[in-house]
C-alpha cells in the first residue's frame, strides 16, 4: 500500500486529491485520470459531510444510499430514480451486486464480525468481503468497486478503527457517497460494542476523476 496520509475529515481528503489527481494523475485509456494504491486515514469520520461548494453534494441523497443498504434489499427500483445510473447496472431485473447491505447481510458477515469483536477484542478476523473473484460470472452489468470492509479495536484507546479497500473509486461520486456510508456503518459497529469510533482507513487501488469533472472546480470559480 502507498504511504497514507492523515485528513481530519472527509471533506479535508476530497478537497486534496481533487487537486492532486488532476496535477499528478495519469491518463487512462478510459477516460479517467488516475493515482493509485492511494492510502487514506480520516481521523474524525463522523465530520463526513462533503460542504466544498463546487462539488454540490447531496447529503439527502447520501442517506437515502446508506437507508438503501440497511434494507438489504438489492432491487434498484427505488433508488434509480434518485441516481439514473442504477438502471445501467441490473439485466433487466432491477437487481445489483453492489447494494453493499445485502453483501454484509449473506452469510451473516456483518453480524459475524461483531460477534467476534465481541468474544475478543484482539481478533484479527473481523473482515466481510464484497467483491468476490469466485462470482465474476455474476458480474457481467454491476461489478463491486469495494473488496472487503474489516475492523479492529484499538488495544490502546479502545477504540474502533475500520478499513475499507477499494478495487477502484471514482473521487466525485464514489468516494463522496461511499465514505458517508462506510463512516455510518463504522458507527453503527461502535454502538453495537458500546465503544467510541477511532480512525477511518480508505484505500483505493484506483481513485480517479471522469474526464467530464477535469474542470468541475474551475468551472465554478471561472478560471476555466
Amino acid at each position: 500500500m502507498g504511504q497514507q496520509l492523515y485528513f481530519l475529515n472527509a471533506q479535508e481528503a476530497f478537497e486534496y486529491f481533487y487537486d492532486e489527481i488532476n496535477s499528478k494523475g495519469i491518463n487512462t485509456n478510459i477516460g479517467t485520470r488516475a493515482l493509485y494504491n492511494v492510502n487514506i486515514c480520516i481521523l474524525r469520520p463522523k465530520d463526513r459531510l462533503i460542504k466544498t461548494e463546487w462539488r454540490k453534494w447531496n447529503e439527502k441523497y447520501a442517506e437515502r444510499e446508506w437507508q438503501w443498504y440497511l434494507s438489504q434489499n438489492r432491487s434498484v427500483e427505488e433508488i434509480k430514480k434518485y441516481a439514473p445510473t442504477w438502471d445501467k447496472m441490473h439485466g433487466g431485473d432491477n437487481l445489483v451486486n453492489s447494494n453493499y447491505g445485502w453483501q454484509w447481510g449473506r452469510n451473516n458477515q456483518l453480524d459475524k464480525c461483531i460477534e467476534q469483536l465481541k468474544q475478543n477484542p484482539d481478533t484479527r478476523q473481523a473482515w466481510f468481503s464484497i467483491f468476490d473473484g469466485k462470482e465474476k460470472d455474476q458480474y457481467k452489468y454491476d461489478t463491486p468497486c469495494t473488496m472487503c470492509v474489516g475492523f479492529d479495536i484499538n488495544p490502546k484507546t479502545r477504540e474502533l478503527n475500520m478499513t475499507v479497500i477499494m478495487r477502484s473509486n471514482d473521487l466525485i461520486y464514489g468516494f463522496c457517497n461511499d465514505q458517508y456510508c462506510f463512516s455510518k456503518l463504522q458507527e453503527l459497529v461502535a454502538h453495537e460494542l458500546n465503544i467510541p469510533m477511532g480512525n477511518y482507513h480508505h484505500f483505493a487501488h484506483d481513485l480517479h476523476i471522469y474526464e467530464k469533472h477535469y474542470n468541475l472546480k474551475a468551472k465554478y470559480y471561472g478560471y476555466e
